[in-house]
This record gives structure tokens, sequence and C-alpha cells, in this order.
């Protein structure tokens, strides 16, 4: 497995220098970053599915076990402040449960059981979307989770640092960015775990532009939490709806900090009236934008 092989040329690591130490783990990061080109179609292709499978009330569950499973809920996370996806429709399946964010629990990663059971546990079917992540391809408790989802009917997606590995071959959708050797030995904090948050970011950001929560390359499906943001969304509003900084306040206030409401609701339209637009195209503020731009 490569990802635990011992690289000769890093044999004397400990003798170097630190900065030829710092500039040799530097290399392995853009390395890490550079075996994912090969993956960009397959990253497409999952994506793609998977935002045509979570429909209307689809969740999307992280699995994965240590530094991989962490680095999924890391992402998974981030989805609902950036682009509103809901909490209630996003599950985080970590070996040894949410306190191994944190802390190392040994033999977690080997429970074969636990991987099937949380899955059933949660009722996961056809609707929903499974993302696993393991740097080895291979960890017990990552490989059971997906291959009881794939059997509930989920969609699943496997990513991992290793080629032909069993996690891979039992998902739907496998991305895989071979890594290699660590820099420092078996260490897949590192090149592996580079990578896969890098995968991670490009697949769940892609899910959410092609569930159309992105406009113009802006996050117009943002949650507001703050002053900073706050502005940012009046400023949306005020590009897209193409009126003053007044207009685009007064709207988004109208539309309770939504920015895609606070669009349209800049554009002219009753707040009622624009909700019941976003519902009737699942939020996709494009679509809406048309069919404005159709009644001029």
């Amino acid at each position: 497995m490569n990802t635990e092989a011992l690289d000769a040329r890093y044999i004397d690591l400990d003798l170097w220098p630190t900065e030829l130490a710092v500039e040799a783990m530097l290399e392995g990061q853009m390395a890490a970053i550079a075996a994912i080109q090969s993956q960009t179609l397959a990253i497409a292709r999952a994506a793609e599915a998977a935002a045509a499978r979570l429909g209307s009330a689809g969740r999307l569950v992280f699995v994965g076990a240590g530094t991989s499973g962490r680095l999924a809920v890391q992402d998974g996370t981030e989805l609902y402040p950036t682009f509103g996806w809901p909490m209630d429709r996003m599950i985080f399946l970590m070996a040894g449960g949410v306190s191994a964010l944190t802390e190392a629990y040994e033999g977690a990663e080997d429970d074969v059981e636990a991987g099937r059971t949380e899955i059933i546990g949660h009722g996961i079917g056809p609707s929903d979307v499974v993302i696993a992540v393991a740097a080895s391809g291979r960890t017990p408790y990552t490989v059971a989770a997906i291959e009881q989802a794939r059997k509930a009917g989920a969609l699943t997606i496997g990513i991992a640092n290793n080629a032909g590995t069993v996690l891979v071959d039992k998902a739907e959708h496998g991305i895989i960015a071979v890594t290699g050797s660590e820099v420092v030995a078996g260490s897949t904090r590192m090149k592996a775990g580079t990578a896969q948050k890098a995968v991670l970011n490009l697949l769940s950001t892609a899910i959410m532009i092609r569930r159309g929560l992105v406009y113009e390359g802006r996050m117009v499906a943002m949650r507001i939490s703050n002053a900073k943001l706050l502005q940012r969304g009046r400023g949306m509003v005020q590009d897209i709806a193409g009126v003053d900084a007044g207009v685009a306040a007064r709207a988004l206030e109208t539309a309770g900090n939504e920015i895609r409401l606070g669009v349209i609701v800049a554009m002219g339209v009753p707040v009622e009236e624009g909700r019941t637009l976003l519902e009737a195209h699942g939020g996709n503020l494009r679509d809406v934008m048309q069919v404005l731009k159709r009644r001029d």
C-alpha cells in the first residue's frame, strides 16, 4: 500500500536542516494537489449524479475514520453557512462517534458492524448520497458503511489514495488521488489528507453548483450570520438586481436576509410571490431570473 510505504529519500529526515525538511514537505503537498488532476472527470460525474439523486429531500452522508473522517466532517459542516444546505439533510458518520473528532479511538476504524449499523440506523436509502473517505481505501468501518449504503440503494462515492482498493470497487463512483508514500512514512494527514480535502472541496462545491445554489459565481444561498456577511449579502442583491445600495438593503431585510429572495424582491416582486417562485424552481435563482426576464 503506497500510502504506508517508506520513501528512502527521507530516511535521514530527522537529521536534515529544518528548512530543507519543510521544503520537502511542501513539495509533497504540491504533489498531492497534482495527483487530483486525473480525477476531474470522475469528480464531475459523481457531483452530477449526486445533485440529481438528492432531489428535494435526499441527504448527504459523510463517512470516515481518523483523519479522513475529520476532513469529511469539516467539509460537510461548511455547506450550511456557505450554500444554505440544510443541516437536517446532512449526516456525519465518524468511526468511534463524534468524540473521535478530537480524540483518537483505537480500534474504531476496524469496527465493521458499527459501519453497517449506523447506515441502517439512520435509514439511509435511495434518495441519499453517501461519500466515504479512506486514504488506504480499505478501512473496515468505512468499507462496511459504503457496502451497506449501496445495498440500501443510496448513491455511493468512494474517495481513496490507493488504486485498486475495495472502497473504490464497492462505490458506484470512485475517486482516486494516488499520492504515494509520505515524507513521514504513514502520516496520511499530510499528502493524502491534503488531496482528500481538495477532492471533498471540489466535489461538494460542484454538487452545490449543480443544485442551483451558486449564481454568477456568488454564494447566493449563503447564511447571513454576522455584519461582514450582511454587507456581502447586500452587495450581491445590489449587483444582481441592478439597484442602488438603499433598495438592496431594504429588499434584503424584507426577505429576512435570504439573499436569493432579496434579489427577487429588489426587482419589484412581492415577498410571498418571490418565495413561491423560488419554491417552484427548487431554489434555483437563475431559473427564477429567467422567468422574471420573460415578464418584461
